[in-house]
């Protein structure tokens, strides 16, 4: 398998809600895999996928894409679980997930959990739509910049979290406890200096507004 840079995205699009503004800009390093319905949203980017996955429910048929990988309609994984697999048997680390929100409400959450399964593996996750930004923390740390703004939100992904430190942030936690059940880390606010996020124990789900989701910010976090 050829090494694969720490920094590459394996970009991934789905068939959920899309701004219509959105451009990707893949690097040669990265990997691009269209996910079932979205394969038409890459074509009209002027991009052309490495891969397309999926039952193909959302298309109809199967695309006469080269390299099409048909699942079968009954399956345990989502198209979009079975595209991160195949970006992890590829060496990717980082994901770059669109198209997984909006629509069905059980599949935004499905990628959502899609994130936490990607940090307890040690990789990093990012579900983009919609004007927001999501990613998971697993026993470690997120640093973000001083120039993000807005709101960010801090949730226990399930059970409990524990040594949860949040920093520069209008509203700051110290070694702190969050459960699953009590969602104290919504709204919090950007103030203008590096946020520091960290859980000793456990999964956090951190999300923040971000229209754009600048693919250089991606690859550094």
């Amino acid at each position: 398998m050829v090494s694969v840079p720490t920094d590459a995205l394996c970009f991934i699009v789905g068939a959920g809600i899309l701004d219509p503004s959105l451009r990707l800009t893949p690097r040669p390093d990265d990997l691009l895999i269209a996910a079932d319905g979205g394969l038409p949203a890459v074509e009209r980017m002027g991009l052309a996928p490495h891969l397309v996955v999926g039952d193909f429910d959302s298309l109809g048929k199967a695309p006469s894409h080269p390299n099409t990988i048909v699942l079968p309609r009954e399956k345990d994984v989502t198209d979009m679980h079975a595209a991160i697999n195949l970006g992890l048997e590829r060496g990717y680390r980082r994901f770059a997930l669109y198209g997984g929100t909006g629509g069905r409400l059980a599949h935004t959450l499905a990628n959502l959990q899609l994130l936490d399964g990607l940090a307890r593996q040690g990789c990093r996750g990012f579900l983009i739509g919609e004007g927001t930004v999501a990613t998971a923390v697993h026993n470690g740390t997120l640093d973000l910049p001083a120039r993000m703004q807005g709101y960010l939100s801090v949730f226990c992904s399930s059970g409990m979290a524990e040594g949860v430190t949040l920093s520069g942030l209008k509203y700051e936690l110290n070694d702190a406890q969050l459960t699953g059940s009590f969602p104290l880390g919504v709204s919090n606010e950007f103030v203008g200096v590096d946020a520091h996020i960290q859980v000793k124990s456990g999964t956090l789900l951190v999300l923040w507004q971000d229209s754009g989701a600048e693919d250089g910010l991606l690859r550094r976090l």
